[in-house]
């Protein structure tokens, strides 16, 4: 009887222990349920002190410059002088080349002569009207005398004291004076015409004289910007003729990238947003840049352009300028940037990015655009546009396909 209750009572026991309430459970699986929402919004580096993590998207490309090809404009003569070569530095409003100029000289002292021809011929024209005016001022006052005399002829003869005769005398020489001094009007309107035709001569020969002198300005040709020469495509003796380049000027202190971005990626990336910039050359170096171009048109992925994603073979091209004012990046140069990607729909945090500006001695050409309409200067566009869809050829440096 006695080992039955005992049994009895050991049950209940454990039943009640088992049945006493573990609210302890509820609260650790709400904490954790509180902790998995909270990583799944910020990283784990909050915990440990350090800033999120950003995803960045790695491009490569190579250096361009922005470039223009220079020739003469309107004229066609042989060069004289070309005192530079490539690869040399030319500051703004520096001669280039220059053609001979003797039969535009020559031009100028025929246009010189025509306006001095023209000149002298003012002055006779007016001569001839000052005359034609003094000989009118004459008519009048024969005019008023021969009316005169005719009044008093007939105021005569109608009191019997004159003749007919007299009166018809000087009835006739009134007649011939108002006659002549119709005459000599019309003379001083044609001496007025002439000098006025002789105005408008002198102004002719003005713009021509004016015209030749920019023709013969023509003949000189300088830098529009400062930079460095990368192709001298004349030599000197050459005849050139108007349009035909004589020389590539590259600005170095505003150099760009070229790169393409994967598809995949084009959401992530903004206009204005700042990029950094590394080559192989300068290991360690970094360059600030901003994104100033996206193309709207997507292209296959350039044979001579790597990327890092082989598997994606659609990619926009992308700007990305550069200030360069210690000129280390050159153009074909292969370059590696990184670019914050940034979720869609987010605008750009930071700063608009603005480079410090170019130092003045090649940057400050007050009389650079003046001498640019005046020396002759024809300026081309060298480098592929932004929106060329041309791909850059890839140095022989470049790094293998996948790294």
């Amino acid at each position: 009887m006695h080992a039955p209750l005992a049994l009895r009572s050991k049950i209940e026991a454990v039943t009640k222990v088992r049945l006493k309430p573990r609210w302890w459970i509820a609260v650790v699986a709400a904490a954790a349920v509180a902790m998995a929402a909270y990583f799944a919004r910020d990283p784990l580096s909050r915990w440990f002190g350090g800033a999120p993590a950003v995803s960045l998207i790695p491009v490569s490309g190579n250096i361009e410059a922005h470039q223009a090809v220079l020739g003469f404009k309107t004229v066609q003569s042989r060069i004289v002088e070309l005192p530079f070569d490539e690869g040399q530095w030319v500051e703004a409003g520096t001669l280039i080349a220059r053609l001979d100029d003797s039969d535009y000289r020559q031009q100028l002292a025929v246009n010189e002569a025509a306006l001095d021809m023209q000149n002298r011929q003012l002055d006779a024209a007016e001569k001839n009207l000052a005359a034609a005016q003094q000989t009118v001022s004459y008519d009048a006052a024969d005019l008023e005398f021969r009316e005169a005399e005719y009044k008093r002829a007939d105021f005569l003869l109608q009191k019997g004291s004159g003749t007919v005769e007299a009166r018809d005398q000087t009835y006739a020489a009134w007649q011939q004076a108002v006659a002549a001094h119709r005459r000599d009007q019309a003379l001083e309107n044609a001496a007025q015409r002439q000098v006025e035709l002789a105005q408008a001569s002198i102004r002719n020969a003005a713009e021509t004289l004016k015209l030749s002198q920019i023709i013969l300005g023509y003949t000189v040709l300088r830098a529009p910007f400062s930079g460095v020469i990368q192709v001298r495509q004349a030599e000197l003796g050459e005849i050139m003729v108007p349009g035909t380049p004589v020389v590539t000027l590259a600005d170095l202190d505003h150099v760009w990238l070229r790169a393409y971005i994967n598809e995949t990626d084009i959401s992530k990336i903004r206009y204005g947003e700042t990029a950094t910039v590394t080559t192989d050359t300068y290991p360690g170096k970094t360059y600030k840049g901003r994104i100033s171009f996206i193309s709207g048109n997507a292209e296959f992925t350039p044979k001579s352009v790597e990327t890092h994603a082989e598997r994606v073979t659609l990619v926009y091209r992308i700007r990305i300028d550069i200030y360069n004012p210690s000129h280390e990046l050159v153009p074909g140069m292969p370059a590696d940037a990184t670019i914050e990607a940034l979720p869609a729909g987010e605008p750009q945090n930071a700063p608009p990015w603005t480079p410090n500006p170019a130092p003045t001695p090649r940057n400050a050409a007050p009389a650079a655009a003046s001498d640019a309409a005046s020396s002759g200067l024809s300026v081309t566009p060298a480098a592929p546009s932004h929106d060329s869809g041309q791909a850059p050829t890839a140095p022989a440096s470049a790094p293998p396909s996948g790294q």
